[in-house]
């Protein structure tokens, strides 16, 4: 699977047994050298729903009752950057409820562990209208981009660095990404999709950390290592663009926050997100 650029072959996981996955973080779904933290949230999540359904199926026979469990909220502390290359999955099942159960996760290469996540699992809303949204992202963005704003590829200024792009379409507007004349905070704007595929819950997950820094609104550049990230998953995903947007409350001079709020092409939240990353050093 290393030199596939699917998604569906980046989430892959082989079971071990007793809780334990194997699988590899793929070269293709990197930022720079490293592994995109979105991309090791979702292999997370995705050990957390293969073996709540293994546990399942320990129970019930039949699997029934199992099929509408997703990870519902993926709470994860990154504790150092792993490279591309093979890596485990170690899941412990702490609660197993009706209607929520909770599997604890562990994302390990060689003898270290790279993340240590919590997964709610439930069934996400259904497809019916909620009681109240407010949703920031219909008024600013239509539900496909705009004609001629450039996808990350060759020629792309941000390719070198974005290896996303080699597994899904990335349209950022860039024109959101600059500092503002006002001073206020950036609001970055990005549509995306997996190539050759319907974007699925692990993938509406990966985009909760899809954007550039919101530093960059404030000149500074860089890596900006995620130190803790919280998704929570509202819906699964329609057929189509996803739209995201990036904001932030405050960027200080050692940590920032960055939320970013996902919705698919009919207009719903199908993820929000939260995190706590380190400013990049001044250039």
């Amino acid at each position: 699977m290393s030199g596939s650029t699917l998604f569906t072959d980046a989430m892959a996981l082989t079971a071990l047994g007793e809780g334990r996955y194997r699988g590899e973080l793929n070269e293709h779904w990197t930022i720079g050298p490293k592994v995109h933290g979105g991309a090791m949230l979702a292999l997370c999540a995705n050990a957390a729903r293969l073996e709540h359904g293994t546990a399942g199926q320990e129970r019930n026979d039949s699997g029934g009752g199992e099929s509408g469990v997703e990870p519902i909220a993926v709470s994860a502390n990154f504790l150092w950057a792993p490279d591309p290359g093979p890596m485990d999955v170690v899941t412990t099942v702490r609660k197993r409820g009706r209607r929520v159960s909770l599997i604890d996760v562990e994302l390990q290469q060689g003898d270290r562990v790279a993340v240590r996540a919590a997964i709610t699992l439930g069934e996400p809303e259904h497809h019916t209208p909620p009681l109240l949204s407010v949703n920031p992202v219909v008024p600013l963005m239509t539900p496909e981009p705009p004609p001629g704003l450039e996808p990350i590829g060759p020629g792309h200024h941000m390719a070198d660095i974005v290896h996303l792009a080699h597994g899904c379409d990335i349209r950022p507007s860039l024109t959101t990404m600059a500092p503002r004349s006002d001073g206020g905070a950036p609001v970055i704007e990005y549509w995306v999709r997996p190539r050759d595929a319907a974007p699925d819950v692990l993938f509406a997950l990966l985009c909760g950390d899809v954007s550039a820094p919101v530093t960059f609104g404030v000149n500074r550049f860089g890596w900006a290592p995620t130190v803790q990230l919280t998704a929570y998953l509202r819906a699964r995903p329609a057929d189509g663009w996803l739209r995201v947007i990036c904001t932030t409350t405050q960027i200080g001079q050692e940590w920032f926050d960055e939320d970013h709020v996902v919705v698919d092409c009919e207009g719903r939240i199908v993820v929000q997100s939260r995190q706590l990353a380190m400013v990049p050093a001044a250039q």
